[in-house]
């Protein structure tokens, strides 16, 4: 078969591999019908994520048809079209019954390293780092599935695969990043990031009943887009973001902060970009939290930070005191995918929300190396890039 395969610091390739096969009874294959690139394959493609091997297939949001099923999965069967969540997960662990998928305590194969870096392990995720499995990822012709019975959502009659395809990413974690927000019907929400989760996020924010939802970036075609769902949109190459909310909340500052963005954020102020810049380039810090400042800086006392964005080390000069003495709530962490997934399937079907409107360019598989750099760059008004084998 064909696959996305990881070789380097920007350096993705187009290559033939093995097919895959059945290596338990609980597992399945998968046809894939559509994949996409997310916004956190970026950090691999540009070398910010440890754990990463040459060769590694990358790629977490995918879905499509089951071509194989391991002789104990009895909640599959041939033939069935699903979307496959990016954070595996057994079902059966003390995590995965309260719910908390992403942090699933079985479904990682190199838990033993997780757990140096981490202090615990984490689930399993697809194409992401030997950190959490070394799993191969969807952007593929096939997929085996680890843990099939549980890790997957059935995709009803009538449905396109563009309609479903976010339910394994960028919507739930767009959603869980609202509903972490805790939202009354008096909140500002304000969003850093206007790519895919924040896309999302805004729509999942005004979903929930939110006052006024904030989009802050400085691509464009994404703050149109953002405002063509409901937000307000900030450019902050253009205004201080700091006067635009107190002037939007009367000074206030919003109850509540969503960082879309995480480890590759870009600063609103040069001495912020210049100082994180070289700290990252001499390995003194992995991550960029310019965004983590800003937020602890203008949320409201007593507000939420919500922090669906990837972060993957160390990060600096963050004003923990002022934090503190604001009394502000943190909530983060990778999606619990499936705890949200029942209740979005079913806003699709009643045309609540449609994730399609995202997508800006859908091409095949093998377009897919060229098509990171377009998606890192906004080149050619890049929003959601669709990857889809059967057009190679």
């Amino acid at each position: 078969m064909r696959a996305l395969r990881w070789h380097g610091k920007q350096d993705i390739r187009y290559d033939t591999v093995a097919d895959p096969i059945i290596e338990h009874p609980r597992d399945a294959i998968i046809k894939v019908s559509a994949c996409a690139i997310c916004g956190s394959d970026l950090h691999l493609f540009d070398g910010f994520m440890p754990g990463m091997k040459s060769g590694d297939i990358v790629g977490h949001e995918f879905m499509g048809e089951v071509v194989e099923v391991g002789k104990e999965n009895h909640a599959l069967r041939v033939g069935e079209r699903v979307v496959i969540p990016f954070t595996i997960f057994c079902g059966e662990c003390e995590q995965c019954k309260r719910g908390n998928f992403s942090v699933c305590e079985r479904t990682n194969r190199n838990k033993d390293a997780a757990a140096k870096v981490f202090g615990h392990t984490t689930a399993g995720l697809f194409g992401y780092t030997q950190l959490t499995g070394g799993y191969p990822g969807g952007q593929a012709e096939y997929v085996r599935v680890p843990f099939a019975d549980t890790t997957h959502v059935k995709v009803p009659d009538g449905l396109t695969d563009e309609q479903v395809l976010f339910l394994g990413d960028i919507l739930p974690t767009g959603w869980q990043a609202a509903v972490q927000c805790d939202i009354e019907p008096t909140d500002t929400v304000a969003i850093w990031g206007a790519g895919p989760v924040g896309q999302m996020t805004i729509r999942s924010a005004i979903l929930l009943g939110a006052r006024q939802v904030i989009a802050i970036d400085r691509v464009p075609e994404r703050l149109a887009m953002a405002q063509a769902g409901g937000a307000i949109p900030l450019n902050f190459d253009e205004e201080s973001i700091l006067d635009r909310l107190n002037e939007l909340t009367a000074g206030k500052g919003p109850e509540k902060c969503v960082d879309a963005v995480g480890m590759e954020s870009h600063a609103t102020r040069s001495i912020d970009a210049v100082y994180d810049r070289v700290k990252q380039a001499v390995m003194l810090e992995s991550d960029r939290p310019h965004v983590l400042r800003e937020m602890i800086y203008v949320c409201r006392p007593g507000g939420t930070l919500s922090i669906p964005g990837v972060y993957g080390g160390l990060v600096d000069k963050i004003p923990f005191g002022a934090s503190m003495n604001k009394g502000l709530t943190w909530r983060m962490g990778q999606t619990h995918v499936k705890r949200w997934t029942d209740d979005l399937l079913n806003r699709i079907v009643q045309g609540q929300i449609d994730p399609s409107f995202v997508i800006t360019h859908t091409v095949g598989l093998e377009k897919g190396p060229e098509m990171y750099e377009t998606f890192r760059d906004k080149k050619d008004g890049c929003i959601k890039v669709v990857l889809k084998p059967s057009f190679s």
